[in-house]
């Protein structure tokens, strides 16, 4: 038996993690797959069979609305904030402010993200890089990827002398290879809350609400913030 997931790659670490657990409590394999979330939204919406999904909250809202999840099967498992990376091993850049980060990516040889139309992370870093005024400088050395996860193992194995990387902090840290250099600066600061739901077309409902409150509930709390959620209260 199967339990299919259609997920932002966020939460990768976190359902993956948990996958044995789930297997042994009730047979079920975890069938995911992970990318941006748009595109995830637009597999669902194409008829993608799907036993639940993992997106951000405004997405779930939007689904439910639409009927194509459940209203109250909607769990959260908490924010995740958008962040810096350079490889492991690198000097950490200045990123401490608005004129230092532009000075670290415009002295950069390589600029890795996710899809800037589609996932949430890449979207809100090619504003960040319009905001700054130094899009078209920079666009020779942009190197967007599908999602977060598949931009940071390439930042990983990146050669040129000078590598940085921009997603979630959640995709930062569960990649081998590369380290969080910080939080974007305030002034461009992004927490996405990460909202799971079982699909209004889910073939096996009641075990996608079992997994839903496995992701969501108290046992997996240390693992999610471990990963990189924040749990506390809203603000």
């Amino acid at each position: 038996m199967q339990l299919k997931i259609l997920s932002g790659g966020a939460a990768q670490s976190v359902a993956t993690a948990l996958a044995d657990e789930f297997r042994a409590a009730t047979g079920y394999e975890l069938a995911c797959t992970f990318s941006a979330v748009g595109a995830m939204k637009a597999k669902l919406l194409a008829g993608e069979p799907a036993d639940l999904v993992i997106l951000t909250r405004t997405v779930i809202a939007e689904l439910a609305a639409g009927g194509q999840v459940l209203a109250d099967s909607c769990a959260d498992l908490g924010r995740v904030r958008t962040g810096v990376a350079v490889r492991a091993g690198d000097a950490l850049p200045d990123i401490a402010n608005a004129a230092a980060l532009r000075a670290a990516l415009l002295a950069a040889d390589g600029i890795y993200f996710p899809d800037p139309q589609k996932a949430t992370a890449g979207i809100h870093f090619a504003g960040v890089l319009d905001q700054l005024g130094i899009r078209a400088e920079v666009e020779a050395r942009l190197k967007p990827y599908p999602n977060g996860n598949t931009a940071m193992r390439e930042l990983a194995q990146a050669q040129g002398a000078r590598a940085i990387g921009c997603t979630q902090v959640t995709e930062i840290k569960s990649t081998p290879g590369v380290i969080l250099a910080g939080l974007l600066p305030r002034e461009f600061e992004l927490a996405t809350m990460y909202t799971a739901a079982v699909c209004s077309a889910a073939a096996s409902p009641e075990a996608a609400r079992r997994f839903v409150a496995l992701l969501s509930g108290d046992s997996t709390r240390a693992l999610r913030a471990k990963a990189g959620f924040e749990l506390g209260t809203e603000h």
